[in-house]
C-alpha cells in the first residue's frame, strides 16, 4: 500500500550545477518502481555530456543513488529515454542520440531514436537504430529526430506505433519493431507519452510550458485538453520550465490505483544561462482522472 501522505515534496532528485535530471520515463513492476532518465552532467567551461540512469523506488518516498546505464560518450549521448515495453519475452526500451562532438547547447543533426532490450531491466543489449522512416531510407538521410515513445495500436493487437520528435510528433507503425511504414505526424512539443484507453489516444506532450493534453480515436484528428502546470507558481526548481510529463496508469494496480506522472523542472536561472540544462530536478505527482492532480506537500493534500 502506498501511503501518498508520506511524500513531503514533489521532488525525489534534485537537480544542480553539477548534474541536471531530466526526461523521466517511468515503470512499475513486481513491487518496484523505476525511473529511468537523463542527467546532464556539467564539466569545467560549460561543456557537459549526457547519459541515461535509472533510480528505483518501493514506496515513492525513498529513492535508490542513480545507476548510468549507459556509456559516457558525446558522439552518442544516448538520452531521452520514452518508455519501457514488453515484447518477445523481453523489455525494451526506446531512447535517444543527442550527439554533441563539438560541444554545444543541443544535439546536432545526427540526433536519432533507438531501442535496446533486457531480460531483468538491469542489464541492457546494444542499443540499436529505429528505421523509423523505413528500411530503404539511409540512417544520414531520416533527418533530426528525438524523444522515442513505443504505444501498442489500442485496435490492433500486435501492431506498435513509435512516436519522436520530428515535424510536431511523427509517428510510424511496425509489426515486429524492426520494419517501420511512416504514418504522418501531430502539432505537438516533445516528450511525447500516450496512453490508449476507453477507444482513444490521450497524448501527453510539452510545448514551451506545461504538460499539454491531446485525445485522438483514430491518430488523425486531435483534441486539445488543456495545459497542466501543476503547482509550479509555487515551486522555484520549476519556475524556468515545467515539462516531460510521463504518465503511468497504475488504476489497477492495488495499493496505488492512481495515474502517477513523473517530469522534470527547470529554474529560471539554469534557464536563461542553459547551465547543465536547466538544474533540472525530477518530481511526481498523481491523479484519480488526469483532470485534479495532487503532489507531495500540496497544502490540498487529499489522501
Amino acid at each position: 500500500m502506498i501511503d501518498f501522505s508520506r511524500l513531503e515534496s514533489p521532488v525525489f532528485l534534485t537537480g544542480s550545477k553539477a548534474t541536471a535530471y531530466r526526461d523521466p520515463c517511468g515503470h512499475y513492476h513486481d513491487g518496484v518502481f523505476r525511473v529511468w532518465h537523463t542527467e546532464i552532467h556539467g564539466e569545467a567551461g560549460g561543456d557537459w555530456y549526457a547519459v541515461t540512469a535509472v533510480t528505483e523506488s518501493h514506496d515513492l518516498v525513498s529513492w535508490a543513488e542513480p545507476r548510468v546505464i549507459t556509456p559516457v560518450d558525446k558522439r552518442l549521448n544516448f538520452s531521452s529515454p520514452g518508455n519501457v515495453i514488453r515484447y518477445g519475452g523481453h523489455w525494451v526500451m526506446c531512447l535517444q542520440t543527442y550527439p554533441t562532438p563539438n560541444g554545444g547547447k543541443f544535439g546536432d543533426e545526427t540526433s536519432r531514436v533507438f531501442v535496446m532490450s533486457s531480460d531483468d531491466l538491469e542489464k541492457w543489449d546494444e542499443p540499436e537504430l529505429i528505421r523509423v522512416k523505413g528500411p530503404d531510407v539511409a540512417r544520414e538521410d531520416m533527418g533530426r529526430m528525438i524523444d522515442p515513445y513505443l504505444v501498442e495500436d489500442k485496435d490492433e493487437p500486435g501492431k506498435w506505433w513509435c512516436f519522436y520528435k520530428q515535424n510536431g510528433a511523427s509517428m510510424s507503425w511496425s509489426r515486429d519493431l524492426e520494419t517501420w511504414t511512416y504514418f504522418g505526424h501531430v502539432d505537438a512539443g516533445e516528450n511525447v507519452c500516450l496512453l490508449a484507453e476507453d477507444g482513444e489516444y490521450i497524448l501527453f506532450h510539452s510545448p514551451s510550458n506545461g504538460v499539454g493534453i491531446k485525445r485522438s480515436r483514430d491518430l488523425e484528428n486531435w483534441t486539445d485538453y488543456g495545459l497542466l502546470t501543476l503547482g509550479q507558481d509555487d515551486w522555484p526548481w520549476a519556475q524556468g520550465r515545467l515539462t516531460a510529463g510521463h504518465v503511468l496508469d497504475l488504476r489497477d494496480e492495488p495499493g496505488i490505483e492512481k495515474y502517477l506522472m513523473f517530469f522534470h523542472g527547470s529554474s529560471p536561472e539554469g534557464c536563461e544561462q542553459q547551465e547543465t540544462h536547466g538544474h533540472a530536478s525530477l518530481a511526481m505527482a498523481w491523479s484519480d482522472d488526469l483532470v485534479e492532480w495532487d503532489w507531495g506537500g500540496n497544502a490540498n493534500h487529499g489522501d
